[in-house]
């Protein structure tokens, strides 16, 4: 009986023949071959090699999905699939390479498959050692002969590629080869360390307490003196590390914030370290003694304070928050209603420029309390901008689930909608340091705004709308009319 590799060897040599790269002509199926050799110093794993053998006979070469299942079996089919573009007949294959390359990499960043990372690196290896032979040949001239001219899009490409991939292979010879020829391509891409052998100390969560849970992660209490965030598993390294310095510079500029000490592996998943002695999150405070709310929501308002009269320098960077929430628009309200979000735009255009900051996930479970003193984490979505979009984001987390279902509970602050509201209403008289009702319902309205179009920015998500979403979109999108009725201007900055 003829050897898994062997069929696949004379399969795709059969389909790829008469076939030649691009630029240096050789036979197509000598590209193939070279992948397959790189997986088999990375795993002994026979389906894994033979879907390197095969990965490009359907994009390339007339394959379909259902022969390869039914000659070679569904695990060699998956992984082939997991590198197969969707390609449209007729579609412009350079006015479409972006969006190709965006589709086929969000499928590498959610996947647990080791196999589908281990071709995806074999694959691009393959690739760019070809590049850089000819890099080296003929220089900046060799970007004409591809599909997407400009070298920097390649670039975002292939470093993508390495950091999707980096937790589970970056000891392997292949990862270490990759880096190298990125950063002889353009240079500086990646520290070069990367090339050299490293481990990250690997650590467990069984047994410690989960402390919160949000939608990057969640958070641990490791031993007595350590916090642990461990990411989701589409979070890469580079992602840990800009969060961290992001951290850093808001602590420089006075923001009172946790630094991370240092970054760990957690199974498939990246870690970052905290030293939090004895501190617990401002929720688990509030839900051990709700009778304390009015003080955890000044506490809380003191710290918004000293958020939003920082000011950023102009090298800092961060990403303006009306761009964040035009995003929300675009994506949410005006494909429910274009009028009503132009209205909302216009609004969002009139505010005036600031570089306050605002931490942008500012909720009592990234809030930790230590020896009574107030310390952040999450500060991966810093940005300038008014306060009013701080305040927006707290009446999605707080306000709108209350009206919902008031008797659950949140499940990621871990606190009853009912306490949630409550929690609001106070943290907005003690932020505003007003015990005026009418300047207290002004700041609510504009929160609220910005709070529904969010919300409704979630809702969409998905795409099409099931019937129980529209429902809830067409609700959303009626609040929102009505606001806008009120509401003719955003901001609170004094």
């Amino acid at each position: 009986m003829m050897d898994l590799m062997e069929e696949a060897i004379i399969y795709a040599t059969v389909l790829h023949q008469g076939k030649l790269r691009k630029r240096n002509r050789v036979p197509y199926i000598l590209h193939p071959l070279e992948v397959a050799q790189i997986l088999s110093t990375m795993t002994d794993d026979r389906e894994t090699i033979t879907a390197g053998i095969l990965h490009d006979v359907v994009e390339n070469a007339g394959g379909t999905p259902e022969e390869i299942r039914s000659r070679f079996g569904d695990r060699v089919a998956l992984l082939v699939d997991s590198v197969t573009e969707d390609l449209i007949p007729g579609e412009d294959r350079a006015k479409s390479w972006k969006r190709r390359k965006q589709q086929s990499l969000e499928n590498l960043k959610t996947t647990e498959d080791i196999g589908v990372k281990m071709l995806w690196l074999a694959d691009k290896l393959a690739n760019v050692r070809s590049l850089a032979r000819d890099y080296s040949e003929n220089g900046e001239s060799i970007w004409e002969h591809f599909h997407q001219k400009d070298p920097s899009m390649i670039r975002w490409y292939y470093r993508t590629v390495a950091e999707y991939v980096e937790l589970d292979l970056n000891r392997t010879g292949a990862y270490k080869e990759l880096i190298k020829h990125i950063n002889y391509l353009w240079p500086g891409t990646f520290a070069s360390d990367k090339t050299q052998y490293k481990k990250y100390k690997s650590v467990s969560v069984e047994g410690c307490r989960l402390l919160g849970s949000g939608k990057k992660g969640q958070v641990y209490r490791y031993d007595d003196e350590l916090i642990l965030k461990v990411y989701n598993h589409n979070n890469t390294y580079a992602d840990v590390e800009r969060e961290i310095a992001q951290s850093r510079r808001a602590f420089v500029l006075g923001i009172p914030t946790a630094i991370s000490f240092g970054i760990v592996s957690v199974g498939e998943r990246y870690g970052a370290m905290y030293e939090l002695v004895d501190a617990e999150t401002l929720s688990t405070y509030i839900a051990g003694n709700p009778s304390g709310l009015d003080y955890y929501a000044d506490v809380m308002a003191d710290l918004a304070r000293t958020i939003h009269g920082t000011e950023a320098e102009e090298n800092d960077r961060f990403p303006d928050a009306r761009d964040r929430f035009r995003a929300y628009i675009t994506n949410g309200l005006a494909r429910s209603d274009r009028k009503l979000a132009r209205a909302c735009t216009r609004l969002i255009d009139a505010m005036p420029d600031t570089r306050r900051l605002i931490h942008g996930d500012f909720h009592t479970s990234n809030v930790f309390l230590q020896n009574s003193e107030a310390l952040l984490i999450d500060m991966d979505r810093l940005a300038t901008g008014d306060p009013i979009f701080e305040l927006g984001n707290l009446y999605m987390y707080y306000a709108i689930h209350e009206r919902e279902d008031p008797d659950a509970a949140d499940p990621y602050l871990g606190l009853p909608y009912g306490v949630c509201g409550r929690f609001f209403r106070l943290f907005l008289k003690h932020y505003l340091q007003t015990e005026d009702d009418a300047r207290i319902r002004e700041v609510t309205d504009q929160a609220a705004l910005l709070g529904l179009v969010r919300r409704l920015s979630h809702t969409w998500k998905a795409g099409e709308l099931t019937q129980e979403q529209q429902c809830e979109a067409d609700a959303l999108v009626g609040e929102i009319r009505k606001l806008l009725e009120r509401v003719d201007s955003l901001g609170v900055a004094e």
